[in-house]
């Protein structure tokens, strides 16, 4: 009986000490013995991640994933995905992180975990300059376009009681959608507003009301502890040097903001 009491505690001992060693280990190993980082960026968001002249892929976000790959001595890899398959993506194991204008919610935290903020995004409903509408009561009966899986589409959704919406799959269909007069009431972005300006002058858009300003945070799986301290160490010392502001303000025209964002 002591002996076998002893075999017991014996294996036991050792598997706790395995689960130890497997709880230990953490995507950052894979990562660094690959010698690359795979990120997934949803190419079509104007000013965050978007193809350039030479349709090579430019933006926020993707200097964002340039920086971060570099400081953590490994090449990119940029895995092209639409908006709603950000956290799919991750979740089937298709890419190490998400740096793609995703907005940090209690909703999305259950599946995934987010850095601290590493930039920002404002949310809001667009429509032309003679459309009224201060609200989202002002929605009710009128058709509004919008990303699909996005913070827009829940909110959207939640507030405008009464509302057509009309999903898209990611942002530069969306942005079509509008050019071409299939909406003409969209919940996006400043960016997005600008670019659908460029495309369609004469309708003269402008922003009807704020709907979020939303602190967006690198997006890695649960139970990755070592890779999750590592980014926000990174986030923080990038926040701090201005490295991340620098950035955002390149291609946004404007600085972090400071209630979203907040440097140590």
């Amino acid at each position: 009986m002591h002996t076998t009491y002893f075999t017991r505690t014996a294996i036991a001992a050792v598997l706790l000490a395995c689960g130890s060693h497997a709880a230990l280990a953490d995507q950052m190993d894979d990562i660094k013995k690959a010698g690359k980082v795979r990120v997934a960026i949803a190419i079509g968001t104007p000013l965050f991640s978007y193809a350039d002249a030479n349709l090579q892929p430019t933006g926020s976000d993707v200097d964002t994933a340039t920086e971060l790959a570099k400081d953590l001595g490994v090449k990119l890899e940029i895995v092209a995905i639409t908006t709603a398959a950000r956290i799919p993506t991750l979740q089937a194991q298709r890419a190490d992180l998400v740096i793609s204008s995703l907005s940090i919610t209690e909703e999305r935290a259950k599946v995934v975990d987010f850095s601290t903020p590493y930039s920002a995004i404002t949310i809001m409903v667009g429509a032309p300059k003679d459309v009224k509408i201060a609200s989202y009561a002002d929605l009710a009966g009128k058709r509004i376009g919008l990303t699909r899986a996005t913070t827009n589409d829940a909110l959207t959704t939640k507030e405008a009681k009464g509302a057509e919406i009309m999903r898209y799959e990611d942002d530069a269909t969306l942005i079509t959608s509008v050019v071409t007069g299939q909406v003409d009431i969209f919940s996006s972005t400043p960016s997005n507003m600008g670019e659908i300006n460029k495309r369609a002058a004469g309708k003269n858009f402008e922003m009807k009301f704020s709907q979020l300003d939303s602190g967006l945070g690198i997006t890695m799986n649960k139970g990755e502890p070592k890779l999750k301290e590592w980014i926000n160490a990174w986030v923080n010392t990038n926040l701090h040097n201005g490295k991340l502001n620098t950035i955002y303000k390149k291609y946004h025209g404007r600085d972090l903001p400071a209630n979203v964002v907040k440097p140590v």
